[in-house]
Parts: structure tokens; C-alpha cells; sequence
């Protein structure tokens, strides 16, 4: 557990001084609230609408696709890392790895799940 210890006394430093951060804005920080303080921020524009439209489910399912491949080519960095003491079996096994990526992508292409219509 000594090993963690480093690593548990940052996490509680940076906590704590993000906390003080937002403690002392608050207690310290000028209150003046007006109208055009409350109102919605559009670059400066009047609002021209209320914000009640739906997004549509493309938007929804290409995010989770850009999350599930970009999660999933992350492993080849820590390979990259460590490809000299792998070996031919690491290289061939990474090859399996990103012919199952690749599949799932071809997948997700065919069936027109990146088609934005």
C-alpha cells in the first residue's frame, strides 16, 4: 500500500485545492446578478428560440461509435510500447485485434450507421 501512497496524497492535494479554489470564489467573489447576466449565452445573439428540440438518434449513435473505436485503438499505444519483448506472436496478435476492429467497422459502414441524413 506504501506504493500508492504518492498517488493517494496528490489526489487529495488536488482536491482540496480545487475545492479552496471554489470556496474562496464564492465567499470572495462580487455579486452583482442583472437580467442580462441570467439570460441564456448565444455569442452575443438574442436567444431566438427555446432550447426544446430533440437530438436526432444519428447524433447519438455515430457518438457511440466514435467512443467505442477511439476506446478500442487506445490499446495500441501500451502494444507499441512493449512490441519489441512481444515478439512475432504479439505482432500477429495485435493483427487479430485490429482485423476485429476493422470488421466492426466495416460492420457499422455497411449497414449505414455513418450515413448522416
Amino acid at each position: 500500500m506504501s506504493e500508492y501512497l504518492g498517488v493517494i496524497i496528490t489526489f487529495i492535494l488536488a482536491g482540496g485545492l480545487g475545492a479552496a479554489f471554489i470556496i474562496l470564489a464564492t465567499v470572495l467573489g462580487p455579486k452583482k446578478p442583472s437580467a442580462a447576466k441570467m439570460e441564456t449565452f448565444e455569442c452575443g445573439e438574442k436567444p431566438f428560440a427555446l432550447p426544446s428540440g430533440r437530438f436526432s438518434v444519428k447524433f447519438y449513435l455515430v457518438g457511440m461509435l466514435f467512443i467505442l473505436f477511439d476506446v478500442e485503438l487506445i490499446f495500441l499505444f501500451p502494444w507499441a510500447v512493449v512490441y519489441r519483448s512481444l515478439g512475432l506472436f504479439g505482432f500477429f496478435e495485435m493483427l487479430l485485434f485490429l482485423g476485429i476492429v476493422a470488421a466492426g467497422f466495416i460492420y457499422a459502414w455497411k449497414k449505414g450507421a455513418l450515413q448522416w441524413e
